[in-house]
């Protein structure tokens, strides 16, 4: 079959042997193709190895013909899609908020796990569509969660995404925690890291789809960590956990911005599930005086 060819008679298995190809010879990943029509049809894999056999309705070719088009042409799956999965949650993504990995879910996982059976105030900075202020208030109920972002565009998905999965989270614009009043028991933050260096090295998808105010920063892609560790401890209690995101080729300077910002507090640096340097995990504790 070819693009412009209506499949009368076509099952669900011949058209997606057709995109798969289609998008391989485009230079695009060809494991979209199953991705978009999964996503389209509501299926499981399950549920589409059940239907293979079956013959897909003009229909549902024409809007699965008009999703491989764009694919095509580079632009993320999720994108046309209008979402992406974390956590087990579908959570809306724009081209003003960064799609959320894996590698992220992963340390999130991880961090929850460190903190302790109370309710505590939490700080996301630079929510961006939300996943992990509203990801941490459904997994932890009893916890206020705060998320912050400079971006307004990126806010509004995030609270979209927080109305439709009924998660009571508070949104502030503001540059970091600049605009937080208050003193908060956790921060966590995925910020802009990716040094203009790095550009030769990334996806053209990224790069032409997601928005740079969330993916690059100045000074080798450490200033935001500088300003972190500097701001912080405005809003930080004595007794505080701090879990950041950081780029694979940046363990070392991250490190030592922090250690040298928190020196008494107890610093761990988390690699991903591929091996790569991935998330900084740090926990402050309340420093008491004898008399």
């Amino acid at each position: 079959m070819t693009i412009n060819q209506e499949p009368k008679g076509t099952t669900y298995e011949e058209v997606l042997q057709w995109a798969s190809s289609f998008l391989k010879a485009e230079g695009q990943e060809a494991h979209g193709a199953e991705w978009l029509l999964k996503e389209q049809m509501n299926w499981t894999t399950t549920q589409l190895l059940t239907s293979r056999k079956s013959e897909m309705p003009l229909s549902e070719w024409k809007k699965y013909k008009d999703g491989i088009l764009k694919a095509s042409e580079g632009i993320p799956v999720q994108h046309i899609i209008g979402h992406e999965w974390f956590f087990g949650r579908k959570f809306k993504v724009t081209s003003d908020t960064l799609i959320p990995r894996p590698e992220t879910e992963e340390w999130l996982n991880q961090y929850l796990s460190r903190l302790p059976d109370k309710p505590l105030t939490v700080l996301d900075i630079g929510t961006g569509s939300g996943v992990l202020a509203i990801t941490h208030k459904l997994e932890r109920p009893n916890d206020r969660v705060i998320a912050v972002d400079i971006s307004p565009k990126a806010l509004a998905v995030a609270e979209e995404n927080a109305a439709r999965l009924k998660a009571d989270v508070t949104f502030k614009t503001s540059d970091l925690a600049q605009s937080v009043r208050e003193k908060v028991d956790v921060v966590v933050s995925n910020p802009p890291y990716i040094s203009a260096d790095e550009i030769e090295v990334m996806d053209a998808s990224v790069i032409n789809h997601e928005p740079h105010l969330a993916l690059f920063a100045e000074e080798e892609g450490l200033e935001i960590y500088k300003r972190l560790a500097r701001e912080l401890t405005a809003v930080m209690k004595p007794e505080c956990w701090l879990i950041l995101e950081y780029g694979y080729r940046q363990k070392n300077q991250v490190e030592s911005i922090f250690t040298e910002a928190f020196p008494q507090a107890h610093i761990e640096m988390w690699k991903d599930m591929s091996s790569n340097d991935r998330a900084l995990y740090l926990f402050k504790e309340e420093v008491t005086h004898e008399d």
